[in-house]
């Protein structure tokens, strides 16, 4: 064991371990083991990197315009800040993620992330230099990892790095599964069904006018999703502690953001207004609401599947893809096991939408102290609709079964149908066959046969996918 020491006292740290006293006191103080997110820790390494990159820069352009002053600014030779831009490269890559130790629910606005990354960066590099871990003297998690650095403008500023590039997966997954929805809109065109509402038989429609309203709604979800990184670009990063740049040089203020944006290739760029876009997380609100009106339409479009399949329809018009055993003791049963996922999913994403904007709310004066948590949600929320539209359209649409004949000899033989007859012969008449088709069981077919409203040829022409399918009738139909 090694010992460590801060203001607060001296605590024993395992000699190999990258974390030191600020994360050991982390994790004892956060007892909860809700696991960090990756790709959050990976982002840190990231900006980390950018802030030594900029770092370097303004050293160079110090001693070539100052050669004979002296400077009290923190001084790193050129090999531990080598050292320094390997490791967060390396971090950045998500190595070394085992000595991250700090939970996911957690206090003090992101200072334990932020020094168990400093830690695990000072530790590395005295590593990679032969010195023994702890040697602080050489590395220091504030002086050198932290340099020019607040956890206030580097944590925010990593979250919104990791918030955009799962936006990109989540635009590419949404894609896959519109273009899937699509592909069925056209193959299902005409293939006639009986539309619902509320639980309730209604009028004539189609598989293809189905499937092209969850592409309709698929293509909003892209569309905001696509704007989601214009709300979020701006970042804070050379803010400091409250966005007044206390302790940075200008030059790192101007620079930061643009090496971020040049190592990351995102649509960064540095806020106008730091104290603001340090203080309020509003655009996280207003994103996380687009993420849960993602999360709406994929709930509507599967559980609209699952009741067309259900086993309650004699005649099921959907037949979902067997994926997995459904029962211990029921042999051959097999559940929706796709969309109880999704919708799960979904209710967890609802959840994720209010704890973000209550806690958005929560924040005080020149910091919300909630960002951990906000930006944990925020991850979660991502990941579940990325793994939803995945297995949507991999385990759900894909090998989704369209009884076509049945869906049609069930319309046939519904008294909804009836809807259709109203321009022809009116609602009374057309009342009359529906209530002929209820009482015996017939088809509306041989229930025009019996009351002859209409001859066969007429009735064959109304009732084809061709006139059902119109928007709306003209008069020349009628004759």
């Amino acid at each position: 064991m090694r010992t460590e020491t801060d203001f607060l006292g001296s605590v024993q740290i395992p000699d190999d371990a990258l974390y030191g006293i600020h994360a050991w006191r982390a994790r004892e103080n956060f007892p909860d083991r809700t696991p960090f997110f990756i790709e959050w820790y990976k982002s840190v390494g990231t900006v980390k990197l950018s802030m030594y990159l900029t770092y370097r820069d303004f050293s160079s352009a110090v001693k070539k315009n100052f050669p004979d002053k002296h400077f009290a600014i923190p001084h790193i030779n050129d090999s531990v800040l080598n050292l320094l831009i390997q490791t967060s490269e390396e971090i950045s890559e998500g190595n070394y993620f085992e000595h991250f130790i700090v939970p996911a629910v957690q206090g003090g606005a992101g200072t334990a992330i932020n020094m168990n990354i400093n830690e695990i960066i000072s530790n590395v590099c005295l590593s990679k230099l032969g010195k023994s871990l702890g040697s602080y003297e050489i590395v220091n998690p504030f002086e050198h990892a932290n340099v020019f650095q607040s956890t206030n403008d580097v944590i925010p500023t990593a979250l919104t790095v990791a918030v955009m590039r799962l936006l990109e997966t989540l635009e590419e997954k949404i894609n896959a599964l519109r273009f899937k929805t699509e592909a069925l809109e056209r193959k299902y065109r005409d293939a006639l069904r009986i539309a619902y509402t509320q639980l309730q038989q209604a009028v004539p429609t189609s598989f293809g006018k189905l499937f092209g309203s969850y592409n309709e709604a698929l293509s909003r979800d892209w569309w905001r999703i696509s704007k989601c990184f214009e709300r979020i670009k701006v970042v804070n990063l050379g803010g400091s502690a409250v966005g007044t740049s206390v302790s940075a040089p200008r030059f790192v203020v101007m620079e930061a953001p643009r090496k971020l944006q040049q190592i990351t290739k995102l649509p960064i760029t540095a806020s106008e207004n730091l104290p603001d876009t340090t203080s309020n997380l509003d655009s996280y609100v207003e994103i996380h609401g687009i993420l849960k009106s993602h999360a709406v339409n994929l709930e509507k479009m599967v559980s609209d599947l699952r009741l067309l399949a259900s086993g309650l329809n004699q005649n099921p018009e959907l037949k979902l893809p067997d994926k997995q055993t459904g029962s211990s003791i029921m042999p051959g049963k097999v559940n929706p096991v796709i969309v109880e996922f999704a919708v799960s999913a979904a209710r967890k994403v609802y959840a994720n939408d209010a704890l973000i904007a209550s806690l958005a709310g929560a924040g005080n004066f020149e910091l919300n102290a909630y960002l951990p948590q906000i930006g944990h949600a925020m991850i979660e929320s991502l990941k579940l609709l990325i793994a939803a539209d995945e297995t949507i359209s991999a385990n759900l649409i894909e090998g989704l079964q369209v009884n076509v004949e049945t869906a049609r000899e069930n319309l046939y033989r519904s008294p909804a149908i009836t809807a259709a007859l109203n321009p022809y012969i009116g609602y009374v008449k057309s009342s009359e066959i529906a209530k002929l088709m209820k009482s015996e069981n017939l088809t509306v077919f041989e229930a025009n046969s019996k009351l002859k409203l209409f001859d066969d040829s007429k009735l064959t022409e109304i009732l084809s996918s061709d006139k059902l399918l119109k928007n709306g009738f003209s008069v020349n139909d009628l004759f």
